[in-house]
């Protein structure tokens, strides 16, 4: 498979809502290079195709869905495979396929082949954003081979059709297509699923269902439209537990956090355990650094996943400075780090906070941590940060096109990427996460 991806002179897919298109045809499409989003690139009549569930160098018979003529680009799926790729395989999950669910666009790719389709994406935008050449790998999360790439959701959200049967809705839709089964959640997920009759009753259309279990083992809860399920029915109790407890493991040390049901926490069964210890080590400068009397801010802070590891290796001396912008996740934060007198949590939009307290409550930093939302962090909060003049910036992302722009406003002040690690956490789908550290 080829491990370069589209070319420059190629539009990246819009994420806007699909404009009105003509009926929908079927076109024979010679498929090209990887593109960032699930999709692969053809050409038909001079025109680009961005194509889902086909890899590059196939010959395939294409339906397309968005090909109105005032479009810069149309839209396929692939139908029926005439020539196929090696790396392709029967997918484990059918429903994901075309005319499918979204959230399981690459399950038609051999799992190994996903890291390389994924490693080639960060390459490219890095290369096209941030003028960066550099070969990239994709890391497997332990137990993913073993396990196909399945079984790896802790949290799943489905959404009730007009006949009350739990689902997901197809990509770019509002079509919910009814599931019995999530191939991608862990057994305990299912298990609480079918505790609670969740793909076999039939609930009020439109419902937004919501499925957390930790990876632990921990009591799971299922939520409907924000309250508690429970013995098939709603437990609106004032006292009724909201949150789950998640344990993660840092340095050999297991740390336990809570967390609000429906607030955010990484999905993959083992990514608050590795991304801790990745960002831990990359803040250390190294597995043995030592940060003692560092100071070090960690942005969009959530629960404090990587706030309290952090806060046990700057020890008293040093300082952990804690800013989210989530009520909930904030006041997790605060419980979860309670223990810890070097930890400061400012609650409010990382830009703001930055700006109002960066030069009176936070002052300078040492070591800079952030975990933005998938849209990055931009170039407003990107000054902010550089204004707190770090020696270290440890930037994880889930988005490799978000990564790379920020990493291009970081260089202009004379940061420079130092080392880059990705993970292959969201098996089956185009998503990737990456450890960015630029030093200046």
């Amino acid at each position: 498979m080829p491990t370069n991806s589209v070319p420059s002179d190629v539009p990246a897919p819009a994420v806007a809502s699909p404009v009105e298109s003509a009926p929908a045809e079927l076109v024979e499409l010679e498929i090209g290079r990887i593109a960032h989003g699930g999709h692969c690139v053809a050409r038909h009549e001079g025109r680009v195709v961005f194509v889902r569930h086909t890899l590059p160098g196939e010959r395939v018979l294409a339906r397309l869905t968005d090909s109105g003529e005032a479009s810069k680009f149309w839209r396929a799926d692939a139908i029926e495979i005439l020539e196929a790729s090696p790396d392709r395989v029967r997918s484990p999950w059918r429903q994901a396929g075309p005319d499918g669910v979204g959230g399981g666009e690459l399950a038609h790719v051999a799992l190994e082949a996903q890291r390389r389709w994924k490693a080639a994406v960060v390459s490219e935008q890095l290369s096209r954003l941030a003028k960066i050449d550099r070969e990239v790998v994709v890391e497997a999360a332990p137990g993913d081979d073993e396990r196909g790439g399945l079984g790896w959701r802790t949290r799943i959200d489905l959404v009730a059709d007009d006949a009350g049967r739990a689902g997901m809705r197809m990509f770019r839709s509002h079509t919910i297509i009814p599931l019995h089964t999530m191939p991608l959640a862990t057994d305990e997920v299912l298990a609480a699923a079918t505790a609670e009759k969740v793909f076999t009753r039939r609930w009020a259309p439109g419902t937004a269902i919501e499925i957390v279990a930790p990876a632990s083992g921990a009591d799971p809860i299922v939520l409907a439209d924000g309250d508690v399920v429970r013995g098939g029915g709603l437990d609106k109790r004032p006292n009724v537990r909201r949150a789950v407890t998640e344990t993660v493991v840092v340095d050999g040390e297991e740390i336990t956090y809570r967390v609000a049901a429906d607030g955010f926490w990484q999905v993959h069964r083992e990514a608050p355990s590795l991304l801790a210890q990745v960002v831990l080590d990359a803040a250390r400068g190294g597995a043995d650094g030592d940060i003692t009397d560092a100071t070090v801010v960690d942005l969009y802070a959530g629960a404090g996943l990587f706030t309290v590891p952090l806060a046990k290796a700057v020890g008293q001396v040093g300082r952990v400075v804690s800013i989210e912008g989530d009520p909930r996740a904030a006041k997790d934060a605060r419980r979860n780090a309670h223990a810890f007198e070097q930890v400061e949590i400012h609650e409010g939009a990382v830009d703001h906070v930055l700006r109002t307290a960066g030069h009176g409550a936070i002052g300078g930093a040492d070591i800079v941590v952030l975990d933005p939302p998938r849209i990055g962090a931009g170039a407003k909060t990107i000054k902010e940060i550089v204004a707190l003049s770090p020696s270290r910036i440890v930037y994880v992302a889930c988005d490799p096109a978000a990564l790379a722009r920020d990493i291009a406003y970081l260089a202009k002040d004379g940061y420079e990427l130092k080392s880059l690690r990705a993970f292959d956490l969201f098996p089956m789908t185009h998503h990737v996460e990456c450890v960015a550290v630029l030093t200046r």
